[in-house]
C-alpha cells in the first residue's frame, strides 16, 4: 500500500507542471497580457526550438547498450497492435480516416513520458524506473514520434496534392440555367470521361447549337454569352478538353502515347475522343482507365516527395538522428559535449518542459470551455488514455515475458497522461487540437488519482 510520504513526493513532482500552465491561461484570461499572434508564436517556438532540444537531451543521455530489450519490444508490440487495429478500421469500415486514424493512435499510444513519467514513476518504484522511462522517450523520439510526424505530413501533402490535382475520374463540368416558356432548362457541358455507373466512355456532344435555339433575355443572357465566348476563344471543343485533363499526365513519361490516346491520334490522323476507330482499334475504356492508373501512380509519388522534403526540414526529425548518433558516440568512446555547448542545450531543453505547459495554457485560455472537444469526444480520449492503452500494453508486456515491477512499470507508465507533445503538433498541423488539449488538460487533472489506483491494484 502506498505511504504518505510516496503521495508528496508524487505531488511534488506533479504540481510544478501545472504552475507555468496556470500562469500562462491567466496571462491570457484574465490579464490580457498576450496576443493570439503571439499565443502562435510561442507555440511555434515550442515546437521548432524547445522540443527538440529537450528530445536530443534526453536521447543523447541515454546508454543504447543498457536498454531493457523486453521492455522495449512490449512497448513496441503494443503501439503495432493498436496502429493495426486503427488501419483496419480504416479501410473495412465507413468511419475511419487517416485523421482520426492519427489522433486515436496518438490518445492511446503516446503517454507523457518525459515531463509526468520519469518523476511520478521515480516516487512510486525508485531510481530503476526512471531508466525505463528515459528509454521510452527514445524510442518514441527514434521511430514513433517521427512516423505521427511523417503521417501529419503526409496527410497535409495528400490534401495540397489534391487541390493543385483534382480527381482525374470525376467529369468537368459548366451548369447554365435558363428558362423556356416558363420551364427550367438545364445544359451541362462535360469533358469526357468514363462513365463509373454504365461503364461506357461519354460521348462528346456540344450543347451550343441546343443553346442557339433558345430564346432567352437579361441577366440569363449575358452570363450564357460569357460561358460561350470562354469555350469560343479555343481554337476548337476538342483543344478545350485536351487543356483541362489532369496536370499529373504531363509528368509521365508516356504522357505522349496518353495525349495522343485521348485526342484519337491513329497513324497520325486526329479522331474524335471516346470513339474507337476501326483501322487503330483504339480501345476509349482500356485508355481511360491506364490514364486514370497513370495519375494516381503520380498523385502518390508527388505526395510522397511532399512529405520526405517537409518531413526532413523538421527539427524534430533531425534531433531524434543527432540524439541517437551522439548517444552511440559517447557512451561507445566515452566523448562528453564541449561545455559550452552541453549548457546552452541543458538550458534550452530544461526551458522546453515549462513552455510546453506554458504553451497548453495558452490554448486552453483561448478556447470557450476548458473540454473543448466536448463531453463525448472527452470521455473517448479518456478511453482510450487510462484504459485502452493499459490493457494492450498489459498483454504485449506479459506476452514478452515481463513479470514484476517491470511489469508494474510498463502499464503505470501506458496509464500516464497524454503526451504534451501531441498537442504540440496538433496545433501546428491544425487537426482535432481540441481533443488533445482536452486529453491532455483532463488528463493531467485526473492522472494522478488514475496512476495511484493503478499502482495500489498492481500491488495487491
Amino acid at each position: 500500500m502506498i505511504k504518505g510520504k510516496e503521495i508528496y513526493q508524487v505531488l511534488a513532482a506533479l504540481v510544478p507542471l501545472y504552475v507555468p500552465m496556470i500562469l500562462a491561461y491567466g496571462s491570457v484570461r484574465w490579464w490580457k497580457i498576450f496576443t493570439p499572434d503571439q499565443c502562435s508564436g510561442i507555440n511555434r517556438f515550442v515546437a521548432l526550438f524547445a522540443v527538440p532540444l529537450l528530445s536530443f537531451h534526453v536521447i543523447s543521455s541515454n546508454d543504447p547498450s543498457a536498454m531493457n530489450l523486453a521492455f522495449l519490444a512490449a512497448d513496441t508490440l503494443q503501439k503495432v497492435v493498436i496502429l493495426g487495429a486503427l488501419i483496419l478500421w480504416n479501410t473495412f469500415t465507413k468511419w475511419g480516416s487517416l485523421d482520426w486514424t492519427l489522433t486515436l493512435f496518438s490518445l492511446s499510444t503516446l503517454p507523457n513520458t518525459l515531463i509526468v513519467g520519469v518523476p511520478l514513476l521515480t516516487a512510486m518504484y525508485g531510481d530503476s524506473s526512471a531508466t525505463l522511462m528515459t528509454q521510452t522517450v527514445v524510442m518514441q523520439g527514434v521511430i514513433w514520434i517521427p512516423l505521427v510526424l511523417f503521417l501529419y505530413e503526409y496527410r497535409g501533402a495528400k490534401h495540397r496534392t489534391l487541390e493543385k490535382f483534382p480527381k482525374t475520374k470525376e467529369p468537368l463540368q459548366t451548369d447554365s440555367e435558363m428558362k423556356e416558356n416558363g420551364e427550367l432548362v438545364h445544359v451541362v457541358v462535360r469533358s469526357p470521361s468514363f462513365n463509373e455507373s454504365s461503364k461506357e466512355p461519354m460521348q462528346k456532344t456540344s450543347s451550343f447549337k441546343t443553346i442557339d435555339n433558345i430564346q432567352i433575355s437579361g441577366a440569363e443572357e449575358e452570363m450564357l454569352k460569357m460561358q460561350k465566348e470562354k469555350f469560343c476563344r479555343s481554337r476548337s471543343y476538342d483543344d478545350h478538353l485536351n487543356r483541362v485533363q489532369h496536370e499529373l499526365i504531363e509528368m509521365s513519361p508516356s504522357s505522349k502515347a496518353i495525349r495522343d490516346n485521348e485526342v484519337g491520334i491513329v497513324d497520325g490522323i486526329k479522331h474524335p475522343l471516346g470513339e474507337k476507330h476501326k483501322e487503330g482499334n483504339f480501345d476509349g475504356d482500356a485508355n481511360k482507365r491506364q490514364q486514370i492508373k497513370h495519375a494516381s501512380v503520380f498523385t502518390k509519388l508527388h505526395i510522397l516527395t511532399t512529405c520526405g522534403r517537409n518531413l526532413m526540414t523538421n527539427p524534430n526529425t533531425y534531433a531524434s538522428i543527432f540524439g541517437i548518433t551522439w548517444s552511440l558516440i559517447s557512451f561507445r568512446w566515452n566523448i562528453k559535449l564541449p561545455s559550452i555547448i552541453d549548457g546552452s542545450i541543458t538550458i534550452l531543453s530544461n526551458t522546453g518542459l515549462g513552455m510546453a505547459m506554458f504553451s497548453l495554457g495558452l490554448f486552453m485560455a483561448s478556447q470557450p470551455k476548458i473540454i473543448a472537444c466536448g463531453k463525448t469526444w472527452s470521455a473517448i480520449s479518456m478511453l482510450a488514455r487510462f484504459l485502452v492503452g493499459p490493457a494492450v500494453m498489459a498483454s504485449t508486456s506479459i506476452a514478452m515475458g515481463i513479470r514484476g515491477v517491470p511489469l508494474h512499470v510498463s502499464i503505470v507508465q501506458a496509464a500516464l497522461p497524454q503526451a504534451v507533445v501531441t498537442f504540440v503538433f496538433a496545433k501546428e498541423y491544425d487537426l482535432h487540437a481540441d481533443i488533445l488539449s482536452t486529453a491532455v488538460i483532463f488528463g493531467m487533472m485526473v492522472s494522478l488519482p488514475t496512476t495511484i489506483m493503478y499502482y495500489v491494484l498492481l500491488g495487491l
